[in-house]
Protein backbone atom coordinates (compact mmCIF):
# COMPACT_ATOMS: atom_id res chain seq x y z
CA UNK A 1 0.00 0.00 0.00
CA UNK A 2 1.67 3.10 -0.84
CA UNK A 3 0.13 6.93 0.86
CA UNK A 4 1.20 10.15 -0.78
CA UNK A 5 0.53 13.51 0.85
CA UNK A 6 -1.15 15.70 -1.72
CA UNK A 7 -2.32 18.61 0.23
CA UNK A 8 -1.63 20.21 3.91
CA UNK A 9 -2.45 23.41 4.32
CA UNK A 10 -3.64 25.01 7.27
CA UNK A 11 -5.81 22.26 8.67
CA UNK A 12 -7.04 21.03 5.14
CA UNK A 13 -5.21 17.46 4.33
CA UNK A 14 -5.32 15.61 0.99
CA UNK A 15 -4.00 11.80 0.86
CA UNK A 16 -3.62 9.79 -2.21
CA UNK A 17 -3.99 5.95 -1.39
CA UNK A 18 -2.98 2.74 -3.77
CA UNK A 19 -4.02 -0.45 -2.57
CA UNK A 20 -1.73 -3.09 -5.11
CA UNK A 21 -3.96 -5.69 -6.27
CA UNK A 22 -2.02 -8.20 -4.91
CA UNK A 23 -2.76 -6.78 -1.39
CA UNK A 24 -6.20 -7.35 -2.03
CA UNK A 25 -6.09 -11.20 -3.70
CA UNK A 26 -4.13 -11.30 -0.13
CA UNK A 27 -6.86 -9.94 2.05
CA UNK A 28 -9.82 -12.35 -0.28
CA UNK A 29 -7.41 -15.55 0.11
CA UNK A 30 -6.86 -14.64 3.91
CA UNK A 31 -10.57 -14.10 4.64
CA UNK A 32 -11.25 -17.74 2.50
CA UNK A 33 -8.42 -19.77 4.70
CA UNK A 34 -10.71 -18.09 7.72
CA UNK A 35 -13.55 -19.25 6.68
CA UNK A 36 -13.31 -22.65 4.82
CA UNK A 37 -13.26 -24.52 8.19
CA UNK A 38 -16.99 -23.90 8.37
CA UNK A 39 -17.98 -23.96 4.52
CA UNK A 40 -19.98 -26.66 3.55
CA UNK A 41 -20.84 -27.19 -0.40
CA UNK A 42 -22.88 -30.27 -1.91
CA UNK A 43 -20.40 -33.15 -3.09
CA UNK A 44 -17.74 -31.78 -0.28
CA UNK A 45 -17.41 -32.46 3.49
CA UNK A 46 -17.36 -29.67 5.62
CA UNK A 47 -14.00 -27.90 5.80
CA UNK A 48 -12.86 -30.16 2.51
CA UNK A 49 -14.26 -27.41 -0.02
CA UNK A 50 -11.35 -26.48 -2.38
CA UNK A 51 -10.09 -23.27 -2.51
CA UNK A 52 -10.24 -22.95 -6.16
CA UNK A 53 -14.29 -23.15 -5.96
CA UNK A 54 -14.33 -21.38 -2.91
CA UNK A 55 -12.84 -18.12 -4.86
CA UNK A 56 -14.51 -18.69 -7.36
CA UNK A 57 -18.18 -19.22 -5.53
CA UNK A 58 -17.29 -15.88 -2.87
CA UNK A 59 -14.21 -14.48 -3.96
CA UNK A 60 -16.29 -11.03 -5.60
CA UNK A 61 -18.14 -10.43 -2.66
CA UNK A 62 -14.97 -10.98 -0.22
CA UNK A 63 -12.89 -8.65 -2.80
CA UNK A 64 -15.79 -5.70 -1.88
CA UNK A 65 -14.75 -6.57 1.68
CA UNK A 66 -11.17 -6.41 1.38
CA UNK A 67 -11.16 -3.22 -0.10
CA UNK A 68 -12.77 -1.85 2.36
CA UNK A 69 -11.29 -3.27 5.10
CA UNK A 70 -7.96 -2.41 3.42
CA UNK A 71 -8.67 1.28 2.50
CA UNK A 72 -10.43 1.87 6.70
CA UNK A 73 -6.99 0.17 7.65
CA UNK A 74 -4.60 2.62 5.71
CA UNK A 75 -7.01 5.61 6.95
CA UNK A 76 -6.76 4.26 10.60
CA UNK A 77 -2.73 3.98 10.33
CA UNK A 78 -2.21 7.32 8.99
CA UNK A 79 -4.63 9.00 11.95
CA UNK A 80 -2.35 6.59 14.35
CA UNK A 81 0.58 7.36 12.78
CA UNK A 82 0.25 11.11 12.57
CA UNK A 83 -1.43 11.83 15.11
CA UNK A 84 -4.02 13.11 13.98
CA UNK A 85 -8.35 14.02 14.01
CA UNK A 86 -10.47 14.71 11.98
CA UNK A 87 -12.57 17.32 12.79
CA UNK A 88 -15.60 15.56 10.11
CA UNK A 89 -15.65 12.49 8.38
CA UNK A 90 -13.43 12.11 5.94
CA UNK A 91 -14.37 12.44 2.00
CA UNK A 92 -12.98 9.31 0.30
CA UNK A 93 -13.62 8.65 -3.09
CA UNK A 94 -12.03 5.87 -5.28
CA UNK A 95 -10.68 7.75 -8.72
CA UNK A 96 -9.57 4.94 -10.82
CA UNK A 97 -13.60 4.14 -12.21
CA UNK A 98 -12.77 2.11 -14.87
CA UNK A 99 -11.32 -0.25 -12.20
CA UNK A 100 -11.56 -4.09 -13.00
CA UNK A 101 -10.81 -7.11 -11.20
CA UNK A 102 -6.67 -7.43 -11.44
CA UNK A 103 -6.08 -3.50 -10.87
CA UNK A 104 -4.73 -1.71 -8.07
CA UNK A 105 -7.27 0.65 -6.32
CA UNK A 106 -6.55 4.51 -6.27
CA UNK A 107 -8.29 6.40 -3.43
CA UNK A 108 -8.59 10.21 -2.72
CA UNK A 109 -9.11 10.83 1.19
CA UNK A 110 -9.32 14.49 2.17
CA UNK A 111 -10.24 16.01 5.77
CA UNK A 112 -9.61 19.16 7.80
CA UNK A 113 -7.94 18.53 10.86
CA UNK A 114 -8.80 19.05 14.28
CA UNK A 115 -6.10 21.84 15.44
CA UNK A 116 -3.85 21.67 17.90
CA UNK A 117 -5.11 23.27 21.59
CA UNK A 118 -2.93 25.82 23.27
CA UNK A 119 -2.56 24.44 27.10
CA UNK A 120 -4.77 26.98 29.28
CA UNK A 121 -3.31 27.89 33.18
CA UNK A 122 -6.63 27.69 34.62
CA UNK A 123 -5.48 28.15 38.14
CA UNK A 124 -4.96 31.68 36.91
CA UNK A 125 -8.50 32.12 35.83
CA UNK A 126 -10.05 34.87 37.89
CA UNK A 127 -14.53 34.51 38.05
CA UNK A 128 -16.80 36.43 40.92
CA UNK A 129 -19.49 34.13 42.00
CA UNK A 130 -22.89 36.25 42.80
CA UNK A 131 -24.36 35.34 46.06
CA UNK A 132 -27.72 35.93 47.36
CA UNK A 133 -29.43 35.18 50.35
CA UNK A 134 -32.59 34.24 50.89
CA UNK A 135 -33.45 37.48 52.72
CA UNK A 136 -36.80 37.45 55.19
CA UNK A 137 -38.59 39.97 52.64
CA UNK A 138 -38.00 36.92 50.01
CA UNK A 139 -39.69 34.43 52.21
CA UNK A 140 -42.69 36.70 52.91
CA UNK A 141 -43.06 37.45 49.20
CA UNK A 142 -43.04 33.44 48.40
CA UNK A 143 -45.38 32.79 51.49
CA UNK A 144 -47.88 34.96 50.06
CA UNK A 145 -47.83 33.79 46.79
CA UNK A 146 -48.36 30.34 48.08
CA UNK A 147 -51.01 31.82 50.08
CA UNK A 148 -52.58 33.18 46.76
CA UNK A 149 -52.32 29.56 45.44
CA UNK A 150 -54.11 27.81 48.18
CA UNK A 151 -56.66 30.41 48.50
CA UNK A 152 -60.02 29.69 49.69
CA UNK A 153 -63.68 30.99 48.80
CA UNK A 154 -65.70 32.96 50.90
CA UNK A 155 -69.61 33.99 50.68
CA UNK A 156 -70.53 36.97 49.00
CA UNK A 157 -73.00 38.99 50.61
CA UNK A 158 -76.54 38.05 50.22
CA UNK A 159 -78.00 38.90 46.62
CA UNK A 160 -74.46 39.49 44.81
CA UNK A 161 -73.71 39.09 41.67
CA UNK A 162 -70.80 36.12 40.65
CA UNK A 163 -67.87 37.78 39.01
CA UNK A 164 -64.85 35.72 36.97
CA UNK A 165 -62.98 34.24 39.51
CA UNK A 166 -65.69 33.67 41.73
CA UNK A 167 -66.91 30.13 42.87
CA UNK A 168 -70.14 29.25 42.70
CA UNK A 169 -71.96 26.24 44.42
CA UNK A 170 -74.86 24.84 42.58
CA UNK A 171 -76.98 21.73 41.42
CA UNK A 172 -77.23 20.93 37.41
CA UNK A 173 -79.09 18.52 34.90
CA UNK A 174 -77.82 18.57 31.63
CA UNK A 175 -79.85 17.34 28.47
CA UNK A 176 -79.21 16.77 24.53
CA UNK A 177 -82.80 16.92 22.74
CA UNK A 178 -84.40 17.03 26.08
CA UNK A 179 -83.35 13.82 27.51
CA UNK A 180 -80.87 13.93 30.69
CA UNK A 181 -77.63 11.73 29.89
CA UNK A 182 -75.40 9.86 32.05
CA UNK A 183 -72.87 11.88 33.79
CA UNK A 184 -74.82 15.42 33.22
CA UNK A 185 -75.97 15.89 36.66
CA UNK A 186 -74.76 16.65 40.39
CA UNK A 187 -75.52 18.66 43.46
CA UNK A 188 -74.02 21.25 45.22
CA UNK A 189 -71.04 20.98 42.76
CA UNK A 190 -68.23 24.07 43.37
CA UNK A 191 -67.32 25.54 39.92
CA UNK A 192 -64.34 28.42 39.85
CA UNK A 193 -65.60 30.76 37.05
CA UNK A 194 -62.87 31.15 34.30
CA UNK A 195 -61.24 27.87 35.35
CA UNK A 196 -62.17 26.55 31.99
CA UNK A 197 -63.01 23.28 33.36
CA UNK A 198 -65.95 22.74 32.06
CA UNK A 199 -66.85 22.88 28.55
CA UNK A 200 -66.65 25.96 26.11
CA UNK A 201 -68.49 28.96 27.03
CA UNK A 202 -70.47 27.43 29.78
CA UNK A 203 -68.81 29.22 32.79
CA UNK A 204 -68.90 32.90 31.10
CA UNK A 205 -72.47 32.25 30.86
CA UNK A 206 -72.98 31.81 34.34
CA UNK A 207 -71.10 35.36 35.36
CA UNK A 208 -73.84 37.80 36.74
CA UNK A 209 -76.01 34.96 38.40
CA UNK A 210 -77.35 35.22 42.07
CA UNK A 211 -78.07 32.76 44.66
CA UNK A 212 -81.60 31.22 44.89
CA UNK A 213 -81.50 31.69 40.81
CA UNK A 214 -81.86 28.67 38.14
CA UNK A 215 -80.39 29.38 34.91
CA UNK A 216 -80.21 27.66 31.55
CA UNK A 217 -77.06 27.17 29.88
CA UNK A 218 -76.69 26.34 26.17
CA UNK A 219 -73.51 24.87 24.64
CA UNK A 220 -72.10 22.78 22.13
CA UNK A 221 -69.85 19.65 22.97
CA UNK A 222 -66.69 19.86 21.03
CA UNK A 223 -66.33 17.62 17.85
CA UNK A 224 -63.49 16.16 19.30
CA UNK A 225 -65.59 15.21 22.81
CA UNK A 226 -64.51 11.59 24.48
CA UNK A 227 -67.51 10.60 24.73
CA UNK A 228 -68.48 9.68 20.99
CA UNK A 229 -72.28 9.97 21.98
CA UNK A 230 -72.34 13.70 22.94
CA UNK A 231 -69.18 15.11 20.49
CA UNK A 232 -70.11 18.18 18.19
CA UNK A 233 -74.30 17.89 20.02
CA UNK A 234 -75.87 20.68 21.64
CA UNK A 235 -76.69 20.61 25.27
CA UNK A 236 -78.52 22.42 27.69
CA UNK A 237 -77.84 22.78 31.18
CA UNK A 238 -80.43 23.73 33.95
CA UNK A 239 -78.39 25.59 36.67
CA UNK A 240 -79.82 25.94 40.20
CA UNK A 241 -76.91 28.53 42.14
CA UNK A 242 -77.33 27.77 45.37
CA UNK A 243 -73.79 29.88 46.58
CA UNK A 244 -71.96 32.72 45.03
CA UNK A 245 -68.01 32.80 46.69
CA UNK A 246 -65.72 35.45 46.40
CA UNK A 247 -61.50 33.76 46.54
CA UNK A 248 -59.67 34.88 49.89
CA UNK A 249 -56.32 34.27 50.06
CA UNK A 250 -55.48 31.20 52.52
CA UNK A 251 -53.96 32.78 55.91
CA UNK A 252 -50.01 32.23 56.44
CA UNK A 253 -50.14 29.58 59.55
CA UNK A 254 -49.21 26.06 60.86
CA UNK A 255 -52.72 24.78 58.48
CA UNK A 256 -51.01 26.48 55.50
CA UNK A 257 -47.99 25.16 56.01
CA UNK A 258 -49.43 21.37 56.43
CA UNK A 259 -50.99 21.82 53.17
CA UNK A 260 -48.07 21.92 51.63
CA UNK A 261 -46.25 19.26 53.47
CA UNK A 262 -44.55 20.90 56.26
CA UNK A 263 -45.11 20.31 60.08
CA UNK A 264 -45.59 23.77 60.94
CA UNK A 265 -44.75 26.89 59.08
CA UNK A 266 -41.41 28.01 61.13
CA UNK A 267 -40.62 24.38 58.74
CA UNK A 268 -42.06 25.59 55.78
CA UNK A 269 -40.63 29.24 55.64
CA UNK A 270 -36.69 27.02 56.26
CA UNK A 271 -37.76 24.69 52.81
CA UNK A 272 -38.74 27.78 51.23
CA UNK A 273 -35.35 29.58 52.65
CA UNK A 274 -33.04 26.54 51.04
CA UNK A 275 -35.62 26.30 47.67
CA UNK A 276 -35.07 30.24 47.02
CA UNK A 277 -31.39 29.73 47.73
CA UNK A 278 -30.93 27.09 45.23
CA UNK A 279 -32.44 28.91 42.80
CA UNK A 280 -30.21 31.27 43.35
CA UNK A 281 -27.59 29.45 43.06
CA UNK A 282 -28.55 27.90 39.87
CA UNK A 283 -28.82 31.49 38.68
CA UNK A 284 -25.68 32.56 39.58
CA UNK A 285 -23.45 29.19 38.41
CA UNK A 286 -25.39 30.06 34.96
CA UNK A 287 -23.64 33.49 35.24
CA UNK A 288 -20.48 32.78 36.47
CA UNK A 289 -20.61 30.43 33.40
CA UNK A 290 -20.97 33.04 31.09
CA UNK A 291 -17.78 34.72 32.88
CA UNK A 292 -15.54 31.66 32.26
CA UNK A 293 -16.63 30.98 28.83
CA UNK A 294 -15.79 34.09 28.09
CA UNK A 295 -12.77 34.23 30.17
CA UNK A 296 -11.42 31.20 28.09
CA UNK A 297 -12.37 33.07 24.51
CA UNK A 298 -9.91 35.59 25.23
CA UNK A 299 -7.51 33.43 26.27
CA UNK A 300 -6.86 31.30 23.74
CA UNK A 301 -6.71 31.40 19.78
CA UNK A 302 -6.01 28.85 17.37
CA UNK A 303 -7.23 27.55 13.59
CA UNK A 304 -10.73 26.86 13.30
CA UNK A 305 -11.75 24.30 11.00
CA UNK A 306 -13.60 25.76 8.42
CA UNK A 307 -16.82 22.96 7.60
CA UNK A 308 -17.22 23.11 11.51
CA UNK A 309 -17.48 26.83 11.34
CA UNK A 310 -19.59 26.92 8.43
CA UNK A 311 -21.76 24.32 9.95
CA UNK A 312 -22.57 25.75 13.21
CA UNK A 313 -23.19 29.43 11.43
CA UNK A 314 -25.83 27.42 9.29
CA UNK A 315 -27.50 26.44 12.65
CA UNK A 316 -27.69 29.64 14.53
CA UNK A 317 -28.65 31.39 10.90
CA UNK A 318 -31.73 28.60 10.78
CA UNK A 319 -32.52 28.47 14.70
CA UNK A 320 -32.65 32.46 15.11
CA UNK A 321 -34.48 33.00 11.46
CA UNK A 322 -37.59 30.20 13.04
CA UNK A 323 -37.44 31.94 15.84
CA UNK A 324 -38.78 35.13 14.41
CA UNK A 325 -40.81 33.23 11.80
CA UNK A 326 -42.86 31.27 14.56
CA UNK A 327 -45.62 30.59 12.29
CA UNK A 328 -43.05 28.62 10.04
CA UNK A 329 -43.06 25.10 11.46
CA UNK A 330 -41.76 23.34 8.45
CA UNK A 331 -37.78 23.67 6.81
CA UNK A 332 -38.74 23.71 3.32
CA UNK A 333 -38.06 26.83 3.33
CA UNK A 334 -35.21 28.74 1.18
CA UNK A 335 -31.76 28.57 2.29
CA UNK A 336 -31.17 31.14 5.11
CA UNK A 337 -27.96 32.70 4.62
CA UNK A 338 -25.40 33.47 7.93
CA UNK A 339 -24.84 36.92 8.54
CA UNK A 340 -21.07 38.24 9.65
CA UNK A 341 -22.74 38.06 13.25
CA UNK A 342 -23.78 34.64 12.88
CA UNK A 343 -20.13 33.50 11.85
CA UNK A 344 -18.91 35.20 15.06
CA UNK A 345 -21.05 33.54 17.28
CA UNK A 346 -20.51 30.05 15.18
CA UNK A 347 -16.49 30.50 16.00
CA UNK A 348 -16.19 31.32 19.27
CA UNK A 349 -18.91 28.42 19.91
CA UNK A 350 -16.31 26.20 17.62
CA UNK A 351 -13.37 27.57 19.45
CA UNK A 352 -14.62 27.39 22.95
CA UNK A 353 -16.30 23.60 22.25
CA UNK A 354 -13.48 22.77 21.11
CA UNK A 355 -11.33 23.49 23.91
CA UNK A 356 -13.34 21.96 26.73
CA UNK A 357 -13.57 18.62 24.67
CA UNK A 358 -9.68 18.97 25.27
CA UNK A 359 -10.10 19.98 28.71
CA UNK A 360 -12.40 17.19 29.46
CA UNK A 361 -10.31 14.72 27.47
CA UNK A 362 -7.07 15.75 29.54
CA UNK A 363 -9.06 15.44 33.18
CA UNK A 364 -10.72 11.97 32.01
CA UNK A 365 -14.17 13.63 32.59
CA UNK A 366 -16.99 11.03 31.14
CA UNK A 367 -20.63 11.04 31.26
CA UNK A 368 -21.78 7.98 33.30
CA UNK A 369 -24.83 5.51 32.28
CA UNK A 370 -26.62 6.71 35.34
CA UNK A 371 -26.41 10.88 33.76
CA UNK A 372 -27.63 9.56 30.55
CA UNK A 373 -30.21 7.56 32.09
CA UNK A 374 -31.08 10.87 34.12
CA UNK A 375 -31.33 13.38 30.77
CA UNK A 376 -33.21 10.18 28.87
CA UNK A 377 -35.85 9.73 31.28
CA UNK A 378 -36.11 13.93 31.64
CA UNK A 379 -36.54 14.45 28.22
CA UNK A 380 -39.03 11.11 28.03
CA UNK A 381 -41.42 13.12 30.47
CA UNK A 382 -41.74 15.84 27.71
CA UNK A 383 -43.88 12.95 25.91
CA UNK A 384 -46.16 11.51 28.20
CA UNK A 385 -47.76 8.28 26.91
CA UNK A 386 -44.93 7.90 24.17
CA UNK A 387 -42.53 7.08 27.47
CA UNK A 388 -41.44 3.58 25.57
CA UNK A 389 -41.57 4.92 22.30
CA UNK A 390 -39.01 7.75 23.21
CA UNK A 391 -36.62 5.51 24.69
CA UNK A 392 -35.93 3.03 21.90
CA UNK A 393 -35.50 6.32 19.57
CA UNK A 394 -32.87 7.30 21.85
CA UNK A 395 -31.38 3.63 21.92
CA UNK A 396 -31.26 3.63 17.77
CA UNK A 397 -30.42 7.12 17.55
CA UNK A 398 -26.75 7.54 17.82
CA UNK A 399 -26.93 11.58 16.94
CA UNK A 400 -29.96 11.83 19.87
CA UNK A 401 -27.53 10.53 22.31
CA UNK A 402 -24.73 13.30 21.50
CA UNK A 403 -27.29 15.78 21.99
CA UNK A 404 -28.41 14.62 25.14
CA UNK A 405 -24.77 13.67 26.35
CA UNK A 406 -23.18 17.00 25.51
CA UNK A 407 -24.81 19.39 27.19
CA UNK A 408 -23.57 17.08 30.51
CA UNK A 409 -20.55 16.68 29.24
CA UNK A 410 -19.04 20.69 29.06
CA UNK A 411 -21.55 21.07 32.58
CA UNK A 412 -18.68 18.46 34.11
CA UNK A 413 -16.17 19.75 32.25
CA UNK A 414 -17.00 23.25 33.55
CA UNK A 415 -17.08 22.29 37.25
CA UNK A 416 -13.85 21.32 36.64
CA UNK A 417 -12.32 24.17 35.60
CA UNK A 418 -14.16 26.07 38.38
CA UNK A 419 -12.45 24.26 40.90
CA UNK A 420 -9.29 24.81 39.95
CA UNK A 421 -9.63 28.53 39.14
CA UNK A 422 -9.95 31.35 41.34
CA UNK A 423 -13.00 31.99 42.60
CA UNK A 424 -14.28 34.94 44.71
CA UNK A 425 -17.93 35.28 45.92
CA UNK A 426 -19.65 38.56 45.95
CA UNK A 427 -22.78 39.25 47.95
CA UNK A 428 -25.55 40.70 45.83
CA UNK A 429 -29.15 41.50 45.89
CA UNK A 430 -31.82 39.01 44.03
CA UNK A 431 -32.79 42.27 41.58
CA UNK A 432 -28.75 42.47 40.51
CA UNK A 433 -28.46 38.99 40.01
CA UNK A 434 -31.90 38.65 38.07
CA UNK A 435 -30.07 41.67 36.10
CA UNK A 436 -27.48 39.62 35.72
CA UNK A 437 -29.49 36.60 34.15
CA UNK A 438 -31.39 39.45 31.92
CA UNK A 439 -27.99 40.40 30.34
CA UNK A 440 -27.16 36.93 29.60
CA UNK A 441 -30.84 36.37 27.81
CA UNK A 442 -29.99 39.47 25.59
CA UNK A 443 -26.87 38.43 24.41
Amino acid sequence: MQVTETLNEGLKRGYNIVVSAAELDDKVNEKLTEAQPEVEMKGFRKGKVPMALLKKQYGQRLLGEAMQETIDGAMNQHFEDSGERPALQPEVKMTNEDWKEGDDVHVEMSYEALPEIPEVDLKAVELEKLVVKADDAAVDEALANLAENAQDFKARKKGSKAKDGDQIVMDFVGKVDGEAFEGGSAEDYPLALGSNSFIPGFEEQLVGSKAGEEKDVTVTFPEEYQAEHLAGKEAVFTCTIKEVKEPVAAEINDELATKFGAEDLAALKTQISERLEAEYSGAARAVMKRGLLDKLDTLVAFDLPPTLVDAEAKQIAHQLWHEENPEVEGHDHDEIEPTDEHNKLASRRVRLGLLLAELGKKAEVEVTDAEMSQAVMAQARQYPGQERQFFEFVQQNPQMQQQLRAPIFEDKVVDYVFELAQVSDKEVSKDDLQKAVEALEDE
